[in-house]
């Protein structure tokens, strides 16, 4: 019996169904399921993980964070343990049974490392088993990209999957180590630990950069000269072909210089051609669906999801050119019925030839994203939806003709000044007929003939300032660090996931808490290795060489352990001024603004006995005022007063989407707010079932709005600590 072992359970269903012969027969080791089916004539079982079977962690006796010193764990033993129990008994009961094993998991470090490690479990129930080991590599959950895998079928990659267990050690060793130093030198325990790691914090090194940046630019008044021109089609507006006055005077005289009428004194036409954008890697499939609003995480969940549905192809790679394998007239075949872009499908494949655009990076491992199969609206949610679309636009637009544009320049005189104005109009729809995330509105201009007079409608001279730097988008952090070489195209997005778990930043663009410039800081100023990204680029590289066999994982380890501890040495020479400038941050990001009984600020504090937090004035115990807090999420300090009641207001990140409240639950704001939300539940009620339902309308909206206007005593309080034993694996 041949045993199948993939990543995922719905992947293990699919492959069974794939490679069936005839029946698939559905059962299950306890709760793991698993599919039985003959395949070439021979019994087979493919079995699905739920992802890693083995979990890294320190032996018990390094769990106490206040008795263990954080340089033990530089050195110290890192254990393998089972972390899905129920997986590694049915992968034991299985491979009794079995004389051979096809690893099917996904085709990368991580997932070559998953294969190893179901390996290890299978060897252990059947030793026999070690030289009868296969290894199917695909790269979409097709019938036809399935049963092309198994019929060439290959070895596992060691070095591949020591690559990823290298990255693994790595960074649990310098995130265990630099985490527990900087929650202890800071007296952060338990949930309020400050987590550091080798990639996490050279990224918020660069959203704390450009936010210093951004609070040291000294804005320059400059003033624009605009106006409103008309002829017989309507005003159009135009400008001062000096952009940009510095002096005021000067604007003054030319806006006085300007006449009732301005006369055309040159149409300037320019066509230019738009080649369409080539096939989706991961990291520009990420930035895309970041201008749809979807994090870099969710996107890449979503794209995970799609894959093993059989939707598109494997969402991790840094390919961004079609193989010749790929099958580019089937593939756009399976896409003629998708809503919305089935008829630009079938009018491409009507075409004698076609030609896809090329990305400047080409591998072997994997193609670019491309759809692999229809999906049928009906079959996703909104967010799959709106990805699979995406998904599904790109590759059809990289198989398109170019767009063509013009580009018309106005320029007019008038009372001896030049006014100028342009539009940009989209003559040959090309890929943007199918891709529309790429265009842009057209410029329409009014016709023009050189010498023609027009109305000058109004002018005006606008006072206004340069702008600092803009802050990181996420689209356009995950392209920075690909740039850096910090992260891989798999961790990237859940790097940028942790910052916003941890409360160093929040919001998107970027914008960094007073805590997370505060760590960046500190860690920039005494310990630099860890906060720019060359050494984690190196580090990148030579893991690199561990799955190309050039050097061995323990010495790739152990150098990084060398680095480690002169990062530790710096770090313990500068404790106390390190854990001053992060305790500086800590202290701004709790004050929440000034308390309305006596002016002194409001702070984020814990109660001794509970842990739940509260507001608390820094007037205590002269002034009592309490405010009660939501129980879970991040709290931003807006620096704003609520119009209500004047109370601070605060945004809290957390959940499905962040949301901003005053911190009073008795303001009058909230209250009518809460009778609006009772009379329309109220109202729905009626309409429902033809009944008031007012008594029940009121007790939900009650019930919604929550809380009290006190909160609990200040008295003697301290955040409660922890050992956070099980906190070091989300520091990466």
């Amino acid at each position: 019996m041949r045993l199948i072992i993939s990543e995922k359970a719905n992947a293990a269903k699919k492959i069974s169904q794939f490679l069936a012969d005839g029946p698939v027969k559905d059962g299950k080791h306890r709760s793991i399921p698993h599919h039985t089916f003959t395949w070439n004539g021979e019994e087979c079982i493919s079995l699905g993980l739920k992802g890693h079977v083995m979990n890294l962690e320190y032996p018990e006796e390094y769990s106490n964070w206040q008795k263990v010193e954080p340089s033990a764990l530089i050195d110290a033993e890192i254990q393998k343990t089972v972390s899905e129990k129920g997986v590694a008994e049915a992968i034991r009961a299985l491979a009794k049974k079995a004389d051979r094993v096809i690893v099917a998991t996904d085709f990368d470090r991580e997932g070559e490392l998953i294969g190893v490690e179901a390996l290890d479990v299978v060897f252990e129930a059947n030793p026999a088993l070690v030289d009868h080991v296969e290894r199917s590599r695909f790269s979409a959950l097709t019938k036809g990209e399935v049963e092309r895998a198994f019929n060439e079928l290959v070895e596992v990659s060691r070095e591949l999957a020591a690559a990823g267990e290298a990255r693994q050690d790595i960074d649990l060793i310098w995130g265990a180590t630099l985490t527990r130093w900087v929650s202890r030198a800071t007296k952060r325990y338990g949930s309020a630990f400050l987590s550091v790691g080798r990639v996490q914090s050279p990224t918020l090194a660069l959203i704390a950069e450009r936010e210093r940046e951004r609070r040291a630019f000294v804005p320059e008044p400059y003033w624009e000269l605009d106006a409103t021109l008309q002829n017989g089609s309507g005003p159009f507006p135009v400008r001062h072909e000096t952009e940009r006055f510095w002096d005021e005077a000067a604007a003054r005289t030319a806006h006085g210089n300007l006449a009732d009428t301005a006369r055309v004194a040159e149409v300037r036409q320019k066509s230019a051609t738009r080649q369409p954008p080539t096939p989706f890697s991961t990291t520009v499939f990420l930035s895309a669906a970041a201008n749809l609003g979807l994090s870099p995480s969710r996107a890449a969940r979503i794209a995970e999801d799609l894959y093993t549905e059989g939707y598109i192809s494997y969402p991790r790679t840094d390919n961004a050119v079609y193989p010749k394998s790929l099958d580019l007239r089937e593939t756009i075949g399976n896409l003629t019925k998708v809503e919305g872009a089935g008829e630009y499908a079938q009018e491409l494949l009507g075409r004698e030839k076609l030609s896809p655009t090329r990305g400047k990076k080409e591998t072997t491992d994997h193609p670019p994203i491309y759809p692999t199969g229809y999906a049928p609206k009906s079959a996703l949610r909104d967010d799959q939806w709106k990805v699979y679309q995406l998904v599904v636009r790109r590759f059809l637009a990289t198989l398109s003709d170019p767009a063509k544009t013009l580009r018309t320049t106005l320029r007019f005189g008038s009372g001896g000044e030049t006014l100028t104005t342009g539009g940009t109009v989209v003559t040959e729809e090309g890929w943007l007929g199918v891709y529309p995330y790429s265009r842009r509105s057209d410029e329409e201009l009014p016709r023009l003939e050189e010498g023609q007079e027009v109305r000058v409608l109004e002018t005006g001279v606008t006072g206004k300032e340069t702008q600092p730097p803009g802050r990181y988008g996420q689209g356009r952090l995950i392209q920075i660090m690909e740039d850096l070489g910090l992260g891989t195209k798999a961790t990237r997005p859940g790097i940028i996931q942790n910052l916003y778990d941890r409360g160093y930043v929040h919001g998107d663009p970027l914008i960094p808490t007073e805590t997370g410039i505060a760590v960046a800081q500190a860690l920039g100023d005494f310990a630099s290795e860890i906060a720019t990204h060359e050494m984690t680029a190196e580090l990148e590289s030579s893991m690199d060489s561990i799955s190309e066999g050039e050097v061995g994982k323990e010495s790739v380890v152990d150098e990084s352990r060398d680095v480690l501890r002169r990062v530790y040495e710096h770090l313990e020479n500068s404790q106390d001024e390190f854990a001053d400038i992060v305790r500086a941050g800590i202290r701004e990001d709790s004050v929440l603004g000034p308390c309305k009984k006596c002016g002194k600020n409001l702070t984020v504090r814990r109660a001794k006995k509970s842990g739940k937090r509260f507001a608390g004035c820094e007037g205590y115990p002269e002034c009592d005022q309490t405010y009660s807090l939501p129980p879970r999420g991040e709290i931003i300090p807006l620096g704003t007063l609520c119009e209500g009641c004047g109370a601070p207001e605060i945004k809290v990140v957390g959940g499905r989407r962040p949301w901003i409240t005053c911190i009073d639950m008795s303001c009058p704001k909230k209250q009518a707010e809460r009778e609006a939300a009772e009379a329309k539940k109220a109202a729905k009620a009626k309409e429902a079932d033809g009944s008031t339902a007012e008594g029940e309308a009121t007790s939900e909206a009650t019930t919604a709005g929550g809380g009290t206007a006190g909160g609990e005593s200040p008295n003697g309080q301290q955040p409660e600590e922890g050992s956070g034993k099980k906190l070091e694996r989300s520091t990466t």
